[in-house]
């Protein structure tokens, strides 16, 4: 079955199509339910009227509230199988229909915290796989937030600096599609392709042993300093600077006005922020780090497209932004759509993937289903953002406190950002930590605060609001990341999850009353995620009851005599 595309007086620039045999599952889900009542009605018939024994009394309680939460959980997954569909996007037909000249800009932001968890190199890599995406380098800015405020981090993307300007002349010469350095010179197409390829990898490997170095020492000593404007930038980390107590740190690094490659091409932007951080001021975690990368992006370049990536999802296909645009630039899609968002995949997990770190099920399958609704959840990376969206409703725009955040503000290019000394202090000032403060900053504008898992809660919220989102997942890849390989950093990032999730499930703004009664079934759908830490519950009791019950000779089973 071959969908519609979504215009009609343009070539096609992505089209829908419906997963054959949903109406199946429509009917399985109908018996599926009469079965759940049948069993439910036997739990309840036994805890009222054959409970005699005690113990029989607890085993049945222990059952009932089980099967209720997990007929619960089923009943929230149906949600994904009522309308699933299948996209296709085509960039070939983009420049039909746009001109590269008239792209929209993009900004990336690209989150880190801690430069011995994240190693700077590996935000590096990512770093530079999006600055040579193939789009147009004077559209493109990366804003690199650092809430460390690590010395070790900033000397990395000095360096990196330096690269990019050999490092994408390469990727545009020999039409690379692997442009995470890192993950290039480890393949095997770079051994055998391009004679140059070893002179590009010296420089590679130069740049990874100063970091390295540097990062093992923990200093930042004068011999790896050159130059008294590199010296300058690192004169702001004195003897008070702290990760906890620090004063705003940006340092544009590449501007496409001035800075070229070896090549003569103009460089995309890069900025590194740090924010103000004070022990007696909230910091908000990532969402707080994102809200100032909104606001310095707003003043320095305010592009209307936003992309997200943790500091470990690096681009693996330099094409992502133009499958963007193929739904930005469509009529159809266009006015409500919050962002697009890519699934997350990962290297390096091992066949067998012991502690079940791709979570298909969580970013492949259930998409498709939400998709078919008012689109996938926000998963904190991998998506990209209409700036507009962030500030209210598709109907209703909240002007932000100064004219320079509005979405809409138009930045002047003439004036390059390091001769206006105005704009950057600007940028200085909205990075504050007491600037949110009698804002609606995490509230009504911006990523939402009330949660640790803000990605989700984010876009829960711009769902009620009345904006969708588009999942892509084009056949090549967009990111890679890194998934926890030890139980420890597993079981962290699910007790983060599980924690970040209930507080939006007891929270005002809980899927099953408020979710369900703004958005129907996509209410259901975020319902199943706010409330999957308890399925803890029910494994827990059938993992060691039924044993128990056997051992005491108490039947947990109905019997056909009963009935």
């Amino acid at each position: 079955m071959r969908g519609k595309s979504s215009g009609t007086e343009i070539p096609p620039l992505n089209t829908t199509e419906p997963i054959r045999r949903t109406a199946l599952n429509r009917v399985f889900a109908v018996v599926y339910t009469c079965a759940i009542f049948a069993l439910l009605y036997h739990r309840v018939e036994t805890l009222t009227i054959r409970s005699r024994n005690p113990l029989v009394l607890v085993v049945s309680f222990c059952l009932l509230l089980s099967d209720v939460i997990l007929a619960l959980m089923w009943a929230t997954t149906q949600a994904f199988r009522m309308r699933p569909i299948h996209r296709r996007e085509f960039p070939g037909n983009l420049q039909k229909v746009v001109r590269p000249r008239e792209f929209p800009a993009l900004d990336v932001f690209i989150c880190t915290a801690d430069p011995y968890k994240e190693p700077p190199l590996s935000v590096v890599n990512t770093a530079l796989s999006v600055m040579a995406y193939d789009y147009p380098t004077e559209k493109l800015s990366v804003y690199v937030s650092d809430d460390g405020g690590s010395a070790l981090t900033f000397f990395a993307f000095m360096e990196a600096a330096k690269f990019a300007a050999h490092w994408l002349p390469f990727c545009r010469k020999f039409n690379l599609m692997e442009r995470n350095p890192r993950a290039y010179f480890s393949s095997s197409s770079s051994t055998s392709t391009h004679a140059c390829c070893s002179e590009i990898k010296m420089m590679y490997e130069s740049m990874k042993v100063k970091v390295e170095h540097v990062v093992e020492s923990g200093k930042v000593g004068d011999e790896n300093i050159t130059g008294d404007r590199e010296r300058e930038a690192f004169s702001k980390w004195t003897d008070d600077f702290t990760r906890h107590e620090h004063p705003t740190v940006i340092q544009v690094l590449l501007e496409t006005s001035k800075d070229r490659d070896i090549t003569g091409h103009f460089m995309p932007n890069l900025v590194y922020v740090s924010r103000e951080k004070s022990k007696t001021s909230p910091h908000r975690f990532k969402a707080g780090a994102l809200n100032v990368l909104l606001r310095v992006s707003a003043i320095m370049t305010n592009a209307p497209m936003v992309l997200t990536l943790d500091c470990d999802m690096s681009s693996n296909d330099p094409q992502t932004p133009l499958r963007v645009l193929c739904y930005i630039s469509d009529p159809a899609t266009r006015p409500n759509l919050s962002f697009v968002q890519f699934p997350q995949r990962f290297r390096g997990l091992s066949k067998n993937d012991i502690y079940a770190s791709e979570f298909k099920r969580l970013f492949l399958i259930n998409f498709l289903g939400m998709d078919g609704l008012k689109g996938p959840n926000h998963v904190g990376t991998g998506a990209f953002f209409c700036r507009r969206s962030l500030f209210g409703s598709p109907s209703t725009l909240i002007s932000p406190e100064i004219p320079q955040l509005h979405p809409n503000h138009v930045v002047d290019k003439d004036k390059p950002i390091h001769e206006s000394p105005a704009m950057l202090s600007l940028a200085h000032h909205v990075a504050g930590c007491n600037y949110e403060n009698q804002t609606k900053w995490g509230s009504k504008m911006g990523i939402r605060y009330g949660s640790l898992v803000e990605d989700y809660y984010t876009g829960y919220l711009l769902h009620c609001e009345g904006w969708r989102s588009i999942f892509c997942n084009p056949d090549r890849p967009a990111f890679y990341g890194d998934a926890p390989t030890t139980l420890v950093d597993l079981l962290n990032q699910h007790k983060r999850w599980a924690i970040g999730l209930l507080e939006v499930a007891f929270s005002r703004y809980c899927p099953i009353t408020f979710g369900i009664r703004t958005m129907g079934l996509m209410g259901l759908a975020y319902a199943h995620y706010s409330f999957w830490p308890i399925w803890s519950i029910p494994i827990m009791v059938y993992a060691f009851l039924p044993q128990l019950a056997l051992a005491s000779g108490i039947s947990i089973f109905p019997k056909v005599c009963h009935h």
